[in-house]
């Protein structure tokens, strides 16, 4: 079997898809995409492409190495992401030429169900206890909210009282039965961070993400001892290596690798085997389209380790049969390959050129806040 061709597609809402097809008539899928660099992605993936056809898919691990580590430089979001996105698509032709799910060429399923959570926002007290009932009612138990705008290095009082209080009137929303996890998104200081992490401890949360930039370790370990509330981070963090020093200074005890981002579904896998020997958990990052779902579902089923999966789409948009949620869970797909079928009439009509920009924040005297 040879690849014959490496497409790109860029869909709204603001996904980039990648299609590998076969001398044999197979194709498989991926989602290569860094948010609001999707164009910058897609001229990575065709030069991985130039590599790529002529050559059997099933050599995933060959091609991986050729694909990092083939050029001087290596990692980044750009180019792990483009790999990311061809790795997904040559799992799901290995799968489809064999028959399997590719959770079984892993060595197998550790459960038949998949837990997830939904995002949940809302301005208010009362908005953001709506929002998250209206949640439950469709069928998730689990439910991440990102309650901070720009902050400032430090803030006055009243800002984190009252974020404290939309968290209260969420957790009051949903009862004690039901997991709250808050994402910090970077946008805090660490001095912030550990005054929010106090202030939220009574309400029981799942976890903290992100509660500081990732880029100093130290200074996220100094946030995780000072709090209750495990802290999450891994989704600006590319590869295994990208992972070490995380896991060895125990800055964080639930790793985040976005299978679109990390180096594939292998890579995460493997980050998950490094997590488990350090007693951490996995909570794969996901705020992307259906493929990429459909990836993180296939390596959340092998890890003994998992915990959560994050989605925003179940796919209706463009998968033939898409994803539904059932109490908290998606049931884990049987069908081989990544388990989708991809709807491509839709995934043509939904085509557009790509532009999308990251949303910014700006502090009130116009300087720029991180997002």
């Amino acid at each position: 079997m040879k690849i014959t061709k490496v497409e790109t597609f860029h869909v709204r809402p603001r996904w980039l898809l990648c299609k590998i097809s076969t001398d044999e008539g197979l194709v498989g899928w991926g989602e290569p995409i860094v948010e609001g660099h999707a164009r910058t992605v897609e001229t990575a993936v065709r030069e991985l492409a130039e590599y790529l056809v002529g050559q059997d898919p099933r050599l995933i691990n060959h091609h991986w190495q050729v694909m990092y580590r083939g050029a001087f430089y290596r990692g980044g979001p750009v180019l792990t992401s483009a790999i990311s996105g061809v790795e997904q698509a040559l799992w799901d032709i290995t799968g489809k030429s064999l028959g399997v799910p590719v959770y079984t060429l892993l060595g197998g399923a550790c459960r038949d169900r998949i837990r997830v959570y939904a995002h949940v926002g809302g301005s208010t007290p009362q908005e953001i206890g709506e929002n998250a009932r209206a949640k439950h009612a469709l069928g998730f138990e689990a439910f991440k909210t990102g309650p901070f705008g720009a902050l400032r290095i430090v803030e006055t009082p009243d800002v984190l009282r009252r974020v404290t209080e939309r968290l209260t009137a969420m957790r009051e929303a949903v009862g004690w039965e039901m997991d709250i996890a808050v994402d910090f998104h970077g946008r805090v200081s660490p001095a912030m961070a550990v005054q929010a992490a106090k202030a939220f401890e009574p309400l029981g949360l799942m976890f903290i993400e992100e509660p500081c930039l990732p880029e100093n370790v130290d200074t996220m370990v100094t946030i995780a001892r000072s709090t209750s509330i495990p802290v999450a981070t891994g989704e600006r963090l590319f590869t295994k290596w990208g992972f070490r020093e995380v896991l060895e200074k125990q800055a964080a005890v639930i790793l985040q690798p976005d299978v679109s981002h990390c180096g594939g579904i292998m890579e995460t896998v493997k980050i998950g085997a490094m997590a488990e020997t350090y007693y951490a958990a996995m909570a794969p990052h996901c705020p992307l389209g259906p493929i990429a779902l459909a990836a993180c579902l296939q390596a959340d089923a092998v890890m003994p380790n998992f915990l959560i999966q994050e989605q925003v789409t179940l796919g209706d948009d463009y998968l033939v049969t898409p994803f539904t949620v059932d109490q908290g869970h998606i049931a884990l797909p049987t069908a081989p390959g990544l388990g989708i079928e991809v709807n491509e009439e839709a995934v043509r009509a939904g085509i557009y050129d790509g532009a999308w920009t990251t949303p910014q924040l700006r502090h009130a005297d116009g300087s720029m806040a991180d997002w």
